[in-house]
């Protein structure tokens, strides 16, 4: 049987503000698709380069009630959300979500559903899987079981600039020259190119009506993780790295483990731990039957790796594993009205005047965080993202997409970007764990000949906790947000240094 003939299509994106569908969405728009991004904050797309080429539909695959909408003439629907790292109840959101989304493409008579789930070891009994690969596996049976023919894509190791899988490879072998490593290091995997997932992914939309079934998607290389590191090392310039694997490191002490040397939090480090355990390799290509390999052939490992750091290097990494909202993480934006129903709103805001022009002012306030630090008692701010990771929380190392460059959506350690208004004003969400609501809003105002910087930290507490939380830090605000508007403002003026 044959791909469907080419014509564009009516394409619905679930993720799009994530790893995969942020990438997927300009491969479908390239093609001639339509494409409408179904999110819960439309204004996270606001800043994305292809926003205005796109439809978005305010919904969510928890909430059956939101989605009848988003499913109107559509004729592929894309399936690329799982609720990984949202807690024990996990397996039991991803089931009923599955449901809501297959029930609602039923309903709207949508031709395809398009499905990335994980590579499940042959043979494998589903008692014996990773809680991980089980959901995964048992959203694609629920999707090929909605009455709409489903193209379940199944893969292990995605390989590309900002993944979490490759991000967790890159941590563990920058950082670690030599390493006691468990087990897993020595199960085989076949770990493939983000742009050899993307390609069967922008494929699959033409499948034949009559395929509903999964399909197993790998790249040429059948590798161990400990290869993988080692691989890794020689592409990346790096002395080749001493690794001993011992059997007393089990799954929760190893993504404590990868917790502290990589910057993917506990929450998801464990779950693709817990799934490393497992041999991950194709048991068959019969996808080719209808998608042919890319016309360059499928990518090769170290091509890959080599493809990813070029990425990071230029500063072109177009989503990372961060670019979906951490589950769990706070979401509410700023209040407009301190009184409003929410209660006390505390604030610690600083204000100075520097003779720096607006745009040089600007320039230091959207380079914060990341390698760039946070302008103000490196100490204090390690200390928090160490007791944040502590709690299971993001910690500080997430970084930053872009090394110059903000846009809203963008996580940037532990804050997100809620709002940028280029030149004039930033404000970050924490995502950090608290008892109750955080930003920090910087802003750059003409004064004169000069510039006025504007800053300010507010805290929404929930509760006595959230009361005793502020009161407890606030002795250290003088030092480390009066330190950070000091340190802006001394960096934006034209005789600094460094």
């Amino acid at each position: 049987m044959d791909l469907e003939p080419s014509r564009a299509l009516r394409c619905l994106v679930t993720g799009a503000t994530g790893y995969i569908g942020g990438r997927l969405v300009p491969e479908l728009l390239a093609q001639g698709h339509a494409v409408r991004c179904l999110v819960r904050e439309p204004g996270r797309l606001r800043d994305q380069p292809w926003r205005a080429e796109v439809e978005t539909a305010a919904g969510d695959v928890t909430r059956p009630d939101t989605l009848p909408t988003a499913f109107e003439d559509i004729g592929v629907a894309y399936y690329l959300v799982h609720s990984l790292g949202t807690g024990p109840s996990f397996e039991s959101t991803d089931r009923e979500a599955a449901r809501a989304f297959g029930a609602a493409a039923s309903a709207a008579g949508v031709r395809r559903i398009v499905y990335l789930g994980g590579l499940v070891p042959r043979n494998g009994s589903p008692t014996g899987l990773s809680p991980h690969l089980r959901s995964r596996a048992e959203v694609g049976r629920i999707l090929r079981d909605s009455g709409v023919p489903t193209a379940q894509l199944r893969a292990a190791v995605i390989i590309g600039s900002g993944s979490a899988s490759f991000e967790m490879l890159r941590h563990l072998t920058e950082r670690l020259p030599a390493m006691v490593t468990p087990r897993w290091v020595s199960s085989r995997i076949q770990p493939i190119a983000v742009r050899d997932v993307l390609h069967y992914l922008v494929a699959a939309a033409r499948l034949p009506t009559e395929v509903n079934r999964s399909f197993d998607i790998g790249g040429p290389d059948v590798l161990t993780y400990e290869e993988m590191m080692q691989r890794y090392a020689r592409t990346a310039g790096l002395r080749q790295r001493l690794i001993v694997p011992v059997p007393v490191l089990t799954p929760r002490l190893s993504s404590h483990w990868v917790g502290l040397v990589t910057p993917v939090p506990n929450s998801i480090a464990r779950p693709l731990v817990e799934s490393l355990r497992h041999e991950v390799v194709c048991g068959e290509h019969d996808i080719a039957r209808w998608v042919p390999d890319p016309p360059a052939g499928l990518t090769g490992f170290d091509r890959a790796v080599a493809l990813a750091l070029r990425r990071i290097k230029d500063a072109e990494v177009a989503t990372r594993w961060s670019s979906a909202s951490l589950p769990g993480a706070p979401s509410d934006p700023l209040p407009t009205d301190p009184d409003w129903a929410g209660g006390s709103l505390y604030q610690d805001v600083q204000e100075r005047r520097v003779s720096a022009a607006p745009d040089a002012v600007w320039r230091v306030v959207e380079g914060i965080g990341g390698e760039n630090g946070w302008y103000s008692f490196p100490l204090a701010w390690a200390l928090r993202g160490w007791l944040d990771r502590l709690v299971g929380g993001v910690g500080l190392r997430r970084g930053r997409r872009d090394p110059a460059r903000l846009r809203v959506g963008d996580s940037l350690d532990f804050w997100r970007v809620e709002e940028i208004e280029p030149g004039r004003l930033l404000r970050l969400r924490a995502e950090m764990r608290l008892p109750g609501l955080a930003w920090l809003e910087l802003s750059v105002e003409p004064d004169g000949p000069g510039s006025r910087y504007r800053q300010r930290a507010l805290f929404h507490p929930h509760g006595l906790a959230g009361h005793a939380y502020w009161r407890a830090v606030a002795p250290f605000h003088t030092v480390v947000f009066g330190g950070m508007a000091r340190n802006i403002t001394e960096r934006a003026h034209p005789t600094y240094r460094g």
